[in-house]
C-alpha cells in the first residue's frame, strides 16, 4: 500500500462544497505570495491570486506522517482523519439541511469535526507545538522525532473546546439570498472577539483567543450559503458583559446534558453582513483563502467598520435566546435526579463563597478583594486583570479562615486543652468536621480561578509527607528561605469517596484520621493568616478529567520507579509509629489481654496495665482518647504524602513556583523527569548550588518559631534572593550565561545563611537542622504530559516547566556509638 504523504489540513470534500456550479476549482489567494529576487537584485512578488483543485489546496507534505528510522508512517492520515472526516461530511451536510432528526444524529459528530479541524492546520500545530517547548527545541536536532510527539499530543488533547462550544448559543446564519458568499481559510474554525484585534497580542501567530472568554465567538463556514456562529451564553444574553475575562464554569471535559436540535437557524444575511464575516475570517487566516468567486477574496473593498462594531453581524438574534440556557432535571430509573444549571453546574452557587465586585478600583491601602489579607496597593493594583486570582469569590485563605472559624467553634479550642479536644472528638463532630469542610469547596470550584499566577512573586509547592509531626519540622519554616509555600490541605472531601467510605457517612472509621488531619491544619494555620501558606485542595477533587489522567499516569510511573518505606527513615519511622498507634485504638479489653498474653506475668492487675495504657495515650497527642470502642469495617490509617508528583508540577507551572520536598522518593521522581527529557537540561548556578549544599540550615521550629524571626533582616532578603535565581533560570539560555551574576547570588547567599544561622542561635528557639540540595536547570524540570493536563484545565497563563526544585533533608545531630556524628 501507498503511503499518503501529502497531507490536506483542510478535507478536499469540504473545499468542494465551495465550488461554483459547475465549476472544479477555486478561486485562491496568497494573502503572503513568496519573493524573487533575480541576479540584478530586483525584488519580485510571485503570484498572489490563481485557480486550484482541491487536490492542490491547502495541502503541505508530512504534515501528519510519523517517522520510524527510514519508514514514513501515514496510519494519523488514513485512520484518524479518514474516520472523522467521513463522519464529519456528513454532519456538515446534515447542519445544512432542516431535518432535525439528522442533527439529534450528527451532533457530537459535528463538534468532534470542529475541534480537530481547529488544531489539525498547521496554524493549529504551531500553537499546540508553542505549548509544549521541548518538541520546538527537539524539532531543531531531531525533527522526526520532534514531529511524532506532536502527532501524540495532538490526538490527545482532542475535544478540548467541545463542552464550551456545546454549552453556548448556536446559530446557522444564511447567505442564500447574498450576491456575496462565505469563503473557507486555511484556519477555518476561526475565533472572533470584538475587544482583541488582529494586531493584539493574543493573536499574534499562532495565537487565537481563547474561546473560553465571554465575548470570543467561534465561526465557521459549513459551505458558501452557511455559517455556523458559536457564542457563549452570557455575552448572548448580555453584550455589555467583560468581553475578556473567562465564561462562568469555563471547564473543559466537562460531562454536560444539551438539546441536540436547538440551533437558531433563522437569519439570512446581507452582502455588507457576509463580507463582515469574510473579513474577519481573512483577518484570522494564516496565508491562504479561497472563495467560488475572486470578488469574494476582498471584503475590506466592502467593509468600513473596525473590527469591534462588527459584533452586531455575529450576535444571535435576542428574541431566540429562549432555546438556551435555564435549569435541567433529570430523573434516572434509580430514582437519582440530575440538576443543572445554564452553565452546566451540577449545584446551585453557594452564597456564602460568593463576594460582590468592587464598583471602584480600591485605594492602595485598602484591603485586597482577592482576599490576600495584604493591602491592595501591596497585591493586585501593579497585576495584569489575567494574573490576578478572583474576586467574586472567597479566597483560598478565606475560605480556610472560615474553616478555621468553624471548627473553632465546634471544638471550643478557644478554651479546652487539646485532651480534651481529642476526648471529646465524637463521631458526630468528625461528620461535622468534614462536612464543613466540602460545603467550602462545591464540586464546580474553578480552583485555577482562586491560585496564584506567575507574576514574579517568589513561591514554591511542597510535596511531601502531610503528617503532623513531620510538617512543623521543615514546611513550616520554609517560607522565611522560599517566600509563599504552597501546601495541600490535609484534609479530604467527603463527597470524592465512595458512599459507603466517606467520613461524613462512617465517621468511626476516620477517627485516627480525624486527629491528624486537625492537628496538621491548627500548626499550619497561623501561617495561612499570615499569608506565608496559601492551604490548597486536591485539584482532582474538582476535574474528575483530571482525576483519571493523573491517576493513569501515576500508575506508568509507578513501574518505573522502585522504593521501600525504609528508603525514607522519617517516613519509616512515622509508619511504624502509627502502626504503634493503631493498636492503642483497639478496645480497651482486648488491649488488655493482649498484653497480658505478651508480658507472661500472671500477676499484673488489670487496672493498673488499663491505667498505663491510658497514659499511653494521653502522651501521645496523637492517639484517640474517647473510649468508644471500634465499629465494624475497622479504621483508615492514611498517609498522605501529597500533593503526588503529577500534581505538583501541575501546580507548581500553573503557580510560578519551584518544587520543594522533604521526601527522597519524590526527589527520585523529578530526576527521572529529567531524564525522560530527549534534550538534556543543563544545570546552572553552580556556585549558587554548591553554596547551598555546603553548610547545614536550621529551621526553627513551629509557627510561633517561624512568626518570631518573620521579620528579621536576616531572613528578609532570602526569598527576594531566591527570586532572583528562579527568574534568571526560567528566562536566560546556554548563549547568555551572566557569570558574575551567578557569583554574586552565591555571596549572598552565603551571608544570608551565616547570619540567619547566627540569628536562630542567639534568640535559643527549637531548630530542626537539615541539608538543602537546590537544583537551578535551563529548560526546567518539565514533562509533556504535565503541560497537557494544563492545556486540559484551561489554564492559559502557566510557565511550561520548572526552573527550580529543592530537596530537605534532615541531618541527625545525636552523637553515634563511634562517637561521630550523623
Amino acid at each position: 500500500m501507498s503511503v499518503t504523504r501529502k497531507n490536506h489540513y483542510v478535507p478536499q470534500w469540504h473545499q468542494e462544497r465551495f465550488f461554483a456550479p459547475g465549476s472544479e476549482t477555486l478561486f485562491m489567494l496568497d494573502t503572503q505570495p513568496p519573493k524573487y529576487t533575480n541576479r540584478e537584485g530586483i525584488v519580485s512578488t510571485g503570484r498572489s491570486l490563481f485557480k486550484s483543485p482541491s487536490s492542490r489546496a491547502f495541502v503541505e507534505h508530512d504534515l501528519y506522517s510519523t517517522f520510524f528510522g527510514t519508514k514514513v508512517d501515514d496510519e494519523i492520515e488514513r485512520k484518524l482523519f479518514g474516520d472523522i472526516d467521513r463522519r464529519g461530511a456528513d454532519a456538515i451536510r446534515a447542519f445544512c439541511s432542516d431535518d432535525k432528526r439528522a442533527w439529534h444524529e450528527h451532533f457530537q459528530t459535528l463538534f468532534e469535526f470542529l475541534d480537530i479541524q481547529k488544531l489539525r492546520t498547521p496554524k493549529g500545530l504551531a500553537w499546540l507545538g508553542q505549548q509544549y517547548p521541548e518538541i520546538g527545541l527537539l524539532g531543531q536536532k531531531l525533527p522526526d522525532l520532534a514531529q511524532n510527539q506532536l502527532m501524540l499530543e495532538m490526538q490527545s488533547i482532542r475535544m478540548l473546546n467541545v463542552t464550551t462550544w456545546t454549552t453556548g448559543t448556536r446559530e446557522i446564519v444564511s447567505a442564500e439570498r447574498s450576491s456575496v458568499k462565505f469563503i473557507v481559510s486555511d484556519h477555518p474554525v476561526t475565533v472572533y472577539n470584538y475587544a482583541i484585534p488582529p494586531s493584539a497580542t493574543q493573536n499574534r501567530y499562532p495565537g487565537d483567543p481563547s474561546i473560553a472568554l465571554k465575548g470570543s465567538q467561534t465561526l465557521f463556514p459549513l459551505g458558501p450559503d452557511h455559517l455556523l456562529i458559536l457564542t457563549n451564553l452570557e455575552y448572548a444574553k448580555d453584550p455589555y458583559v467583560r468581553p475578556n475575562i473567562k465564561r462562568t464554569f469555563a471547564r473543559n471535559y466537562q460531562s454536560t446534558m444539551v438539546s441536540t436540535i436547538d440551533f437558531i437557524k433563522a437569519r439570512y444575511l446581507s452582502d455588507a453582513q457576509v463580507a463582515e464575516a469574510n473579513l474577519v475570517i481573512k483577518s484570522r487566516a494564516n496565508r491562504y483563502i479561497a472563495a467560488s468567486r475572486r470578488e469574494d477574496l476582498y471584503p475590506e473593498k466592502m467593509v468600513s467598520k473596525p473590527w469591534a462594531e462588527l459584533k452586531n453581524t455575529f450576535l444571535p438574534p435576542s428574541e431566540e435566546l429562549y432555546r438556551f440556557g435555564g435549569e435541567m432535571f433529570a430523573k434516572f430509573d434509580n430514582g437519582d435526579v440530575h440538576y443543572q444549571d445554564e452553565f452546566g453546574r451540577t449545584e446551585e452557587p453557594r452564597k456564602w463563597l460568593m463576594k460582590a465586585e468592587p464598583k471602584d478600583q480600591p485605594k492602595p491601602r485598602d484591603y485586597c478583594p482577592c482576599g490576600s489579607g495584604y493591602p491592595f496597593g501591596k497585591c493586585c493594583r501593579n497585576k495584569p486583570i489575567q494574573l490576578r486570582t478572583s474576586w467574586t469569590e472567597k479566597s483560598i485563605r478565606e475560605r480556610n479562615m472560615m474553616f478555621f472559624n468553624a471548627l473553632i467553634r465546634l471544638f471550643d479550642l478557644g478554651r479546652q486543652d487539646w485532651n480534651t479536644v481529642r476526648r471529646e472528638m465524637t463521631d458526630d463532630k468528625i461528620a461535622q468536621m468534614y462536612d464543613l469542610y466540602q460545603d467550602l469547596w462545591p464540586l464546580e470550584t474553578d480552583l485555577l480561578s482562586l491560585m496564584p499566577k506567575p507574576d514574579g512573586k517568589m513561591r514554591s509547592v511542597f510535596t511531601g509527607l502531610l503528617h503532623p509531626k513531620l510538617i512543623i519540622e521543615f514546611a513550616l519554616g520554609t517560607p522565611l528561605f522560599f517566600g509563599e509555600v504552597i501546601i495541600q490541605n490535609p484534609f479530604l472531601i467527603s463527597r470524592t469517596i465512595r458512599k459507603e467510605k466517606r467520613p461524613t457517612e462512617n465517621p468511626h472509621q476516620y477517627r485516627g484520621e480525624a486527629v491528624k488531619s486537625l492537628m496538621t491544619f491548627l500548626n499550619i494555620m497561623p501561617l495561612v493568616e499570615a499569608g506565608l501558606v496559601t492551604l490548597v485542595p486536591n485539584p482532582c477533587d474538582f476535574d474528575f478529567h483530571l482525576r483519571d489522567q493523573v491517576m493513569a499516569m501515576a500508575k506508568a510511573r509507578a513501574r518505573a520507579i522502585a522504593f521501600k518505606p525504609s528508603d525514607d527513615p522519617r517516613y519509616y519511622a512515622i509508619m511504624q509509629e502509627d502502626m504503634r498507634r493503631m493498636l492503642l485504638n483497639m478496645p480497651m479489653d482486648t488491649l488488655i489481654k493482649k498484653m497480658l498474653e505478651i508480658d507472661g506475668n500472671e500477676a499484673v492487675d488489670r487496672d493498673t496495665v488499663a491505667a498505663a495504657i491510658q497514659q499511653m495515650k494521653i502522651e501521645d497527642r496523637l492517639a484517640i482518647l474517647d473510649e468508644s470502642t471500634l465499629s465494624d469495617g475497622g479504621e483508615f490509617q492514611i498517609m498522605k504524602m501529597e500533593p503526588n508528583f503529577e500534581v505538583a508540577m501541575y501546580l507548581a507551572q500553573a503557580t510560578g513556583a519551584q518544587i520543594l520536598t522533604d521526601s527522597p522518593y519524590r526527589w527520585k521522581e523529578l530526576q527521572a523527569a529529567l531524564s525522560r527529557r530527549h534534550l538534556e537540561s543543563r544545570p546552572t548556578l553552580i556556585q549558587l548550588q554548591r553554596e547551598i549544599a555546603s553548610t547545614t540550615v536550621n529551621f526553627p521550629v513551629g509557627h510561633d518559631a517561624v512568626l518570631g524571626v518573620l521579620d528579621h533582616r536576616s531572613f528578609r532578603e532570602m526569598a527576594p534572593l531566591f527570586r532572583a535565581a528562579f527568574s534568571y533560570t526560567a528566562s536566560t539560555s546556554i548563549n547568555n550565561l551572566k557569570p558574575n551574576f551567578e557569583a554574586q547570588l552565591a555571596a549572598r547567599f552565603r551571608r544570608q545563611r551565616n547570619s540567619a544561622n547566627s540569628l536562630i542561635t542567639s534568640i535559643k528557639c527549637p531548630v530542626a537542622p537539615a541539608r538543602l540540595t537546590t537544583e537551578f536547570h535551563l529548560g526546567g524540570f518539565q514533562d509533556n504530559t504535565i503541560n497537557r493536563l494544563l492545556l486540559m484545565s484551561g489554564s492559559e497563563h502557566h510557565m511550561h516547566s520548572v526552573p527550580m526544585a529543592t530537596l530537605i533533608e534532615r541531618v541527625d545531630v545525636r552523637p553515634r556509638a563511634d562517637g561521630a556524628k550523623a
